[in-house]
Formats: structure tokens, C-alpha cells, sequence
């Protein structure tokens, strides 16, 4: 468990995974790093996730990556065959340059919420990244690039004008998203990027972007190292992914990574950081990007990439596989806790054993077949459905096989990664503030350290805690605003709340309905640490106006809670 009040000098090293939006030079936002900074926390380790500026950043040509085959352009910027001088002869060469002018720079600007005043917003900054067009009018970048958005604009390669984007849907979980333009002449002589297949590993890819180092477009090479489950930084999640050796750096993200025949085979979004490591990129695969944009097209907005609600154990020991009855021609892993707001909570149980899903074994590792040679965490089977879309699982229970076939709805955390947009819910009475408990919350109060920083019973939760219900929150006193009605509260800091006149506090909208009903003497709340605070009913909420006006809060309540 990790103490909230280790220091940082005893902090084991650990690897660095970045997103590559650049922000702009001339923001600003005081005291901050000049790159946008994501980071996320993932169990049973602690991975920072932020920008910097690269070290030693690879050398990268505007419109050329040098090769022993230098690649050339036509007129029109469409690929082209490229040859070598041998013996006085032209020797074709396999690799097409890619349609570079589909390729275009997003101008960002963002506004983020202030978690830790949520009455508020932050101060505006810009970020610039890539993008690139598809069919059907559209854009494709990262929802990094675009996230806390109040405008975007796209410059074309080549030309002198923005133009404004509108954002059709963003992606958290896989880091894509998608806008267009309307204005017709932006899309005026622009072919459509066309995607290819999943490369296999040592294909060469090209990556296309606009990074740190210059303002024109940026070519590097390199090849596919690896293809495995990763973990997508910004959506705090574990999709499909591309590792390869090619140079990619702040700006990148949203480029697309082209095969040797032109075609797009994913979209750069992370690099990692590492005093071993270098050129270490990561790009999204198409069959991820595939599933993005049919998501969008069959619903009409993003609803997200379907989970499997358990938490499984390998089943690798053979005193613990017969324990279990099974035998020994049988593979799968034993499910240890179900989600309970999760279809799979109403037909699985605790120690059942997943043999196959859809048909598919499982080993006792928890992988699947994948492609000639090749084994794959079998989450990357569930990564393919949709929300709606139903799946047989087959169990052992008791030693009898057992068929479920399971509808897969949107998954929730009972602290969520994201808040997608909207902004933070927060209740005020008598300089207490309340407010529910998210990642970037954590990250607003505790900074990119937070997975060490944070209260140890609130990293718990974090990493371990299921939501009991579908609109469970961990409301918490994020802090308290000093006045003559709260004295001897005032250190109250980041503290959950777990009941209030009895009653227990579900979400943040029925603590604000039960203190606004309030007709006791007294308001009572019940904090973690076994900790009370008790306020006299009719002098807190008199205090409460005084408090509002002296810290200039437009309301005592969010939005949201007002409905």
C-alpha cells in the first residue's frame, strides 16, 4: 500500500509514457512545462505519464525521411515509386510515399476545469498537434489533442489558412477523435488517407506529422517491434497497440504511420520516457481505429469500447487447476471479483473458471491465438465488440460446463478516469466543500505524483474499490472555506464523506438534496477516520450566502445538481 506521506526521494524509477500534442510556446499558463501534460495510474504500478521536451530528439527532414532510397513526391503530393542508380540502370523500389497532403496541423485551444476550485476554469492555453484526412469529410486526431476544447482549427500543408473544425466525437478510452470542417474549400484537391491492414512485425512504417523542431511537415521511418495490449495513457485503459523504433516526438500525436504501400496503419498518440529506452513510439492499430469510427457511424456518438466486468487469476498452477476439477485437456482462469453494476455480475460467480470466449479457448495465462506464431491477452476478443453486441462464455462451475451468452453495456469505475467533458460537480454549505472524486481530481490536488501523494484510502479505491451501484461517487470535503461558522474545521482536507444525518451518502446530488431538506436542529456529517462535523441547520445555511459572496462563488451548487 502506498503511505501518503512517502517522500519523493524514495520513489522507485519508473517509465514514462507521454502524449505528443506540442503546446505553444507563447501560452500562458504560469509555472507550467511547456508540453500539455496526461498521466494515469495503473494498478500494481506507477506510471507517470507526462510531456517533455526529448533529450536528444532524432534528426527528422521536413517532407523527406533520408533512406537508402530517398522518397520523392509527385506534383500532386500522392505517392509516387521511388527507384535506385545501379549499374546505370533504375531499380524500382517497393515502398509508395504516402499522400502527405491529407496530412494537416490542429490548432487547439483548451479550456481546462478547475478541479480544485470547480465554481471555475483554469486559464486558457494552446496546443498544436497532427491530423489527417478520411473519408466522408472527416478528420482524424487524438482526444488528447482536442480535449477541454473551446476551438479548433486545421491548416492544410501549404496553405496560409485555419480553418475552423467542429469536434464530431471524442474517444477517450482509445485516444481517437473525429471532426470536420465546413467550409468546402478546405477539403478543395485533398484525397482521403485509405487504411491498410494490421502490419506484422519488422514491416517498415513511415510516420507523418507536425513535431517539435519546425513548422512544416516531418517524415520519420522505422519498423513495427511489437504488437501487444497496451496501456493508452490518456483513456486509462488497455487496447490494442503498435510499438516501433521510428522518432516521435511532441506534435506528433494524431499523424497517421503509413505502410510501404501508402496506406495508413495507425495514428501516433504516446511515447516512452525511460533512461533505457529510446525511439520507443506507440501507435494506435487500424482494427482499433476501425472500431472507433463504426462505433460513431452505427450510433451516431462515441459509446465506447466494451470490458469484461471481472477480475481473473491465472490458472498456471496444476495443484490449483485440479483443486478446481478441472482437467487435464482444460484451460482457462478463475474469475476472483465480479463488478456488480456489470451484465456478467447476474450469471457468473466468484471462482468460476473461463474456459472459451466466442468459441475461443483460453490459456491458462489468459491469452488467446493471435495471427501464425503469436498469443494475445484475450481481452483484445472483448476490445471488438460494441456496446449492445452479445458474447457466449463458457465456465466451469462445480465441474460442470456452463454456457452464458452476455450483453456488453458501457462500463463505469467508481473513479472515473475522465470526465468527458463536463464540468466538475461540487456542493457548498457553510465553507464546506464538497465534491466527487476523479483522476483528474487527484491530479489537480496532489499533482503527476498523485499515486504516491494521494490518501492512502483514496488510492485504495482507486485501484481497488467496485461501484456498488451505477451512480455511486466517493464524495469527499475537498476543502473548507474558512468563516466563523466552521471553526476548528478548517484542516479538513480531501476527507470522504460516508453519511449524513445517518443516512448514508450514495452520490454528491443526494448529499446536496438531503442538507437542502434538512429540517433537524443540527447537520451531521460522518467522515472517513471515524470524524463528525456538526453545524447548527439554520446558522449554516444563513452562513452559507456570506461565505458565497466573500469568495466571489456564483452558486452554492453545480449545475448539474440543480436538476
Amino acid at each position: 500500500m502506498v503511505d501518503n506521506k512517502r517522500k519523493r526521494g524514495r520513489k522507485p524509477k519508473s517509465l514514462t509514457l507521454e502524449t505528443l500534442d506540442l503546446k505553444s510556446p507563447n501560452s500562458s499558463t504560469s509555472g507550467d512545462d511547456p508540453t500539455l501534460t496526461h498521466e494515469t495510474h495503473t494498478p500494481n504500478s506507477h506510471h507517470h505519464h507526462h510531456l517533455r521536451r526529448r533529450r536528444k530528439p532524432s534528426v527528422q527532414n521536413p517532407e523527406t525521411a533520408v533512406s537508402p532510397s530517398r522518397l520523392t513526391e509527385n506534383g500532386n503530393g500522392n505517392g509516387s515509386l521511388n527507384g535506385l542508380l545501379i549499374d546505370g540502370e533504375v531499380t524500382a523500389m517497393a515502398r509508395v510515399v504516402p499522400a502527405m497532403d491529407a496530412v494537416v496541423k490542429v490548432f487547439c485551444t483548451h479550456t481546462e476545469p478547475n478541479f480544485s476550485l470547480p465554481w471555475q476554469r483554469k486559464r486558457q492555453f494552446s496546443s498544436s498537434s497532427s491530423g489527417f484526412v478520411i473519408s466522408g469529410k472527416r478528420v482524424l486526431t487524438n482526444a488528447h489533442s482536442v480535449e477541454h476544447y473551446t476551438q479548433v482549427k486545421l491548416k492544410k500543408r501549404g496553405s496560409d489558412t485555419k480553418y475552423v473544425a467542429t469536434v464530431l466525437a471524442i474517444g477517450t478510452e482509445c485516444d481517437i477523435a473525429l471532426l470536420t470542417v465546413e467550409d468546402d474549400e478546405f477539403w478543395s484537391g485533398v484525397s482521403p488517407v485509405e487504411f491498410g491492414d494490421l502490419p506484422a512485425l519488422q514491416d517498415a512504417v513511415t510516420v507523418v506529422g507536425y513535431p517539435i523542431g519546425g513548422d512544416t511537415i516531418s517524415v520519420t521511418s522505422g519498423v513495427v517491434s511489437r504488437i501487444e495490449i497496451l496501456s493508452y495513457v490518456h483513456g486509462s485503459t488497455e487496447l490494442l497497440g503498435l510499438q516501433i523504433d521510428a522518432a516521435i516526438n511532441s506534435g506528433n500525436s494524431g499523424g497517421p504511420a503509413f505502410n510501404d504501400k501508402g496506406n495508413c496503419v495507425g495514428i501516433a498518440f504516446q511515447s516512452l520516457k525511460h533512461e533505457d529506452a529510446e525511439n520507443i513510439g506507440y501507435v494506435i492499430p487500424t482494427p482499433v481505429i476501425m472500431h472507433f469510427i463504426q462505433d460513431y457511424e452505427k450510433s451516431g456518438s462515441y459509446t465506447g469500447f466494451p470490458i469484461l466486468g471481472v477480475e481473473w487469476q491465472k490458472m498456471e498452477n496444476p495443484d490449483l487447476r485440479k483443486s478446481t476439477g478441472m482437467k487435464d485437456t482444460q484451460k482457462g482462469v478463475r474469475i476472483r471479483r465480479i463488478d456488480p453494476t456489470s451484465p456478467e455480475y447476474k450469471v457468473l460467480k466468484p471462482s468460476d473458471i473461463i474456459l472459451s470466449f466466442d468459441g475461443v479457448d483460453i490459456a491458462n495465462d489468459g491469452t488467446v491465438p493471435f495471427r501464425h506464431g503469436e498469443r494475445i491477452g484475450f481481452s483484445y476478443l472483448v476490445s471488438h465488440k460494441y456496446t449492445g453486441d452479445t458474447a457466449q462464455i463458457k465456465v466451469l462451475r462445480d465441474s460442470k460446463i456452463l454456457k452464458f451468452n452476455i450483453k456488453f453495456e458501457t462500463h463505469r469505475k467508481l473513479i472515473p478516469a475522465h470526465i468527458k467533458g463536463k464540468p466538475p460537480s461540487y456542493y457548498i454549505i457553510a465553507g464546506l466543500v464538497f465534491t466527487t472524486v476523479s483522476v483528474p481530481y487527484l491530479r489537480s490536488e496532489y499533482g503527476k505524483d498523485y499515486g504516491y501523494d494521494a490518501p492512502v484510502k483514496l488510492l485504495d479505491k482507486l485501484l481497488h474499490e467496485l461501484p456498488k451501484s451505477r451512480d455511486e461517487q466517493i464524495v469527499v470535503v475537498s476543502q473548507v472555506l474558512v468563516a466563523d461558522i466552521n471553526i476548528g474545521y478548517e484542516e479538513i482536507v480531501n476527507t470522504q464523506v460516508l453519511a449524513f444525518n445517518g443516512q448514508v451518502v450514495k452520490n454528491l446530488k443526494s448529499l446536496a438534496n438531503m442538507v437542502e431538506s434538512c429540517t433537524d436542529e443540527y447537520l451531521k456529517f460522518e467522515l472517513e477516520y471515524q470524524q463528525i462535523v456538526v453545524l447548527e441547520t439554520k446558522k449554516a445555511k444563513a452562513a452559507t450566502v456570506d461565505i458565497l459572496s466573500t469568495h466571489c462563488i456564483p452558486s452554492a451548487m453545480s449545475d448539474d445538481l440543480k436538476n
